[in-house]
């Protein structure tokens, strides 16, 4: 199977046009569950479908170091390669690479400005010009959220490019009546897509909480319990 059957015949194009990367130029997209129910598994999965275009992605991480995240993005890679089939995952790999960056900021010491400038030294070095940009580890409890984010949407259009976020939530607060999370409730205007992972016995549904076509039917998506790569149901 080549690289772009991968991308063609991968579940999450039910969500959208993968060849924008599910968002709009400009859109903020979330990602929200959880600690441990595989927010940073359906991040990754999208940038992988970017990779395989040859999409320049940026992920931004708080939490892990970046030995970590690669790890994190070759066992994607290779649960993918083995669903699909797919020979010669190693080349596949090695063509992947010169697209992906990987940066990481402590959490105290982040702002958006911070983030803009490592993002322009990399283009003015012609090191590296994302057109995705993943946001992974972003505390959604801090004050001055709402700053960070119109910020971030700020950048996004800009560069005429888009991000994602990932959300953590936790189980005691709930969610609103609309079943948005509560992190989200305040700042849920400034994201064209939400999606929620939501454990249900023994699978793990990606809620769409904002972002769907309306009157649009769609089949259940489903994160894989044993691979997390993402199924229908």
């Amino acid at each position: 199977m080549l690289k772009n059957d991968l991308v063609v015949r991968n579940p999450l194009n039910i969500l959208g046009d993968s060849s924008r990367g599910f968002l709009p130029a400009g859109g903020l997209g979330a990602i929200s569950s959880r600690a441990g129910v595989g927010k940073t598994s359906l991040l990754i999965q999208i940038a992988v479908i970017a990779l395989l275009q040859k999409k320049n992605v940026l992920h931004v991480s708080f939490e892990e170091p970046v030995r970590k995240v690669n790890l994190w993005y070759k066992e994607v890679v290779g649960d993918l390669a083995r669903q699909y089939q797919v020979d010669g995952v190693d080349s596949l790999w090695e063509q992947m690479l010169p697209h992906r960056f990987i940066m990481t900021f402590p959490v105290d010491g982040f702002t958006v400005e911070r983030l803009e400038e490592r993002v322009r030294e990399l283009a003015d070095q012609d090191i590296f010009v994302p057109d995705i940009i993943l946001v992974d580890g972003l505390p959604f409890a801090e004050n001055g959220l709402r700053e960070q984010l119109k910020a971030m949407k700020d950048l996004v259009e800009r560069l005429e490019i888009h991000a994602w976020f990932t959300v953590r939530t936790h189980r005691h607060q709930g969610v609103g009546e609309d079943g948005m999370p509560v992190q989200l409730q305040e700042v849920r205007d400034l994201f064209a897509v939400i999606l929620m992972l939501q454990p249900e016995g023994k699978e793990i549904y990606i809620k769409v909480l904002k972002g769907m076509e309306e009157g649009k039917s769609y089949p259940d998506l489903c994160l894989d319990p044993e691979t997390m790569l993402v199924k229908t149901s």
